[in-house]
């Protein structure tokens, strides 16, 4: 029943986004997003994980400058997921474009969505207060409850299954050291303020255990 309940948000959303835009035909593109994310191999960048980014975004959508292209970019931004890859962002936010001008979406959004997509690279500062957003609603599982967090984990490992403990450990260490190294991890007060001391206490948590198992 929860994944019936996470699909139903992502298709109120979209349908919603869609409607006060003025487009009208969008459930071709709908099941193109719900194919995606219900990949047998998807085991954290799914419907779930779409579906409490939206949730998380419901609080603060009123303060965003264009909240339907943040709601759009969060639909999109893991439509394309491969482990093995190092472009899913990009290509994620290609099949957004295309999808998007394929129902007659106005170019000028289509590009903001773009670039919101491409913010959850995580490789920069955020560009703009909706792309900070977007990126904190992204990050936002890093500072829930350890039972959570640990799930997270968990999920990813399986995504992560093709490679070797000590190939995995070795590449996923410098990363959570680039992020318990940045001033903040959440770019927002909002976000920063709620899951700032519990990211960073589950991510030193988290590269403590890989060290363990070094």
């Amino acid at each position: 029943m929860a994944a019936d309940e996470d699909l139903s948000v992502l298709k109120g959303v979209w349908a919603a986004a869609c409607a006060e835009a003025g487009v009208e035909r969008y459930e071709l593109a709908f099941q193109l997003i719900e194919y995606a994310y219900a990949a047998p191999d998807r085991h954290y960048h799914n419907v779930r994980h779409v579906a409490e980014c939206l949730r998380e975004l419901a609080p603060v959508r009123p303060a965003c400058q264009d909240a339907l292209a943040v709601e759009v970019a969060l639909l999109f931004h893991d439509f394309e997921y491969h482990p093995a890859r190092h472009d899913n962002e990009e290509r994620s936010a290609e099949q957004a474009a295309t999808a998007l001008r394929a129902i007659g979406w106005v170019a000028a959004r289509i590009q903001v969505v773009r670039g919101l997509i491409l913010a959850t690279k995580h490789a920069a500062a955020p560009a703009t207060p909706d792309a900070a957003v977007v990126v904190d609603v992204d990050l936002s599982v890093l500072g829930k409850g350890e039972d959570e967090f640990d799930a997270y984990e968990r999920a990813i490992r399986r995504e992560y299954a093709h490679v070797p403990d000590d190939v995995l450990r070795a590449g996923r260490a410098p990363v959570l050291r680039n992020f318990l190294s940045r001033p903040r991890l959440y770019a927002t007060d909002y976000f920063a303020d709620r899951y700032e001391m519990k990211a960073r206490q589950n991510l030193a948590r988290s590269l403590s255990a890989l060290a363990d198992r070094a």
